[in-house]
C-alpha cells in the first residue's frame, strides 16, 4: 500500500523538477532547433547596443537638469559626468510660475480628456460589436472612411471657430477626442466575449448598460488598459491644438511651454531675470522641461506593458 502511495508522490516530485522556473526561458517547440551561442550573444550585444542608444540620451537630459550652471559651463553643454546635484532648476519651474500653471493644465487636460474619449470609445465599441444593433453597418463604414478621407486642416479650424471652441479648453479635447483605430480595437476585443455569457445575463434580466458594467468591462480589462494609455499620451504629448487654438499665453500646456523654451529660446514667465543674474543655466531649465513632459509616460508605461499583448494583438485577431 505504501508503494503505490509513494509513486504518485514521486511522479509529483519528477514533474516539479521538470518544471520551468521562472526565471527560465519557455520550452521550444519539438520542430524549433537550439539557439548557438554565437546567435545568443549576438542578440545580447543587439539588445545592448539598443538599450544605450535609448538610455544614453535619457542619462544626458537627466543629469544635465540636475547640473549647476558652474558644472554646464565647464562642460561646455550638455553634462554626461554628475558633479553635485542640484533641484535648484525644478524648484523654480515648480515654483508656481508659467511651468507650474502649464503643467497643471496639462494635468486636467489629460485626466478630462482620456475620460471622455474613453467613455465614448467604450459605448461607441460595444454597439458596434453587438450585430443586433440598429445600423451599426453604416456606422462602422462611416468610421472607417474617415481614418482614409479628412475634411483637412482649414475646415476643422473653421468649425472649431463656428462653435466658440477658440481659447477654450474644450478645444484641446474635442477636436481629436476620438480615434476610430481604438474603437476598432475594442469592438474586436467585446465581439470575442463569449455570446452565451451575454445571453445568460439578458435571461437574468441584465440591460445592455448592466451587461457592459459588470460583464464585458470587467473582462476586458487588459485592452481598457492599453487604450487608456494611448488616449492619455495622446492628450498630454498633443501640442498642436493648443498652437492652433489657443492665443493666451496662460492657456498653454506644458509641451507648447516646452516648444517656446527649446526652440525660440524663450524663458518662461519668472525665469528670465533668474536666467540673467546667473542663477540659473537656460540649458538647465531646458533638460528639467523635459523631464516633466517625460515623467508621467515613463512612470505609467511599466504598469501598463503587460497588457500590451493580450489588449492589443487578441483584439486585432478577432477583430
Amino acid at each position: 500500500m505504501t508503494s503505490v502511495m509513494s509513486e504518485p508522490r514521486q511522479e509529483t516530485e519528477a514533474a516539479r523538477q521538470k518544471a520551468p522556473r521562472w526565471w527560465a526561458a519557455p520550452p521550444r517547440p519539438a520542430w524549433e532547433e537550439e539557439p548557438s551561442k554565437a546567435g545568443l550573444a549576438g542578440k545580447a550585444i543587439a539588445l545592448a547596443f539598443a538599450c544605450l542608444a535609448i538610455l544614453f540620451p535619457l542619462w544626458i537630459v537627466v543629469v544635465t537638469s540636475l547640473s549647476s550652471r558652474k558644472t554646464i559651463d565647464e562642460a561646455g553643454g550638455l553634462v554626461m559626468v554628475p558633479k553635485g546635484i542640484t533641484f535648484i532648476a525644478y524648484e523654480e519651474l515648480l515654483s508656481g510660475g508659467q511651468v507650474t500653471r502649464a503643467a497643471i493644465i496639462s494635468i486636467l487636460v489629460t485626466l478630462v480628456g482620456t475620460l471622455f474619449s474613453m467613455t465614448v470609445s467604450v459605448l461607441c465599441a460595444y454597439g458596434l460589436s453587438r450585430s443586433e444593433s440598429l445600423g451599426h453597418r453604416w456606422i462602422l463604414m462611416t468610421l472607417l472612411a474617415t481614418m482614409f478621407f479628412s475634411a483637412g486642416l482649414i475646415p476643422t479650424y473653421l468649425l472649431v471657430q463656428s462653435l466658440g471652441l477658440t481659447d477654450t479648453y474644450l478645444a484641446l479635447i474635442l477636436p481629436s477626442a476620438i480615434s476610430v483605430f481604438n474603437i476598432l480595437v475594442l469592438r474586436g476585443f467585446f465581439m470575442g466575449i463569449s455570446q452565451e455569457l451575454i445571453d445568460s445575463a439578458r435571461i437574468d434580466g441584465a440591460g445592455d448598460v448592466r451587461i457592459l458594467w459588470r460583464i464585458v468591462m470587467p473582462l476586458s480589462r487588459a485592452v481598457l488598459a492599453v487604450i487608456t494609455l494611448f488616449y492619455a499620451v495622446g492628450y498630454w504629448s498633443a501640442w498642436f491644438n493648443a498652437s492652433l487654438y489657443l492665443n493666451q499665453q496662460d492657456m498653454m500646456p506644458l509641451q507648447n511651454v516646452m516648444i517656446q523654451l527649446v526652440q525660440r529660446q524663450e524663458a518662461p514667465v519668472g525665469l528670465g531675470q533668474a536666467i540673467k543674474t546667473g542663477q540659473l543655466s537656460g540649458l538647465a531649465i531646458q533638460m528639467a522641461v523635459m523631464v516633466m513632459a517625460l515623467l508621467p509616460v515613463a512612470f505609467l508605461s511599466p504598469f501598463v506593458q503587460k497588457h500590451f499583448k493580450k489588449g492589443m494583438l487578441t483584439g486585432a485577431v478577432k477583430g
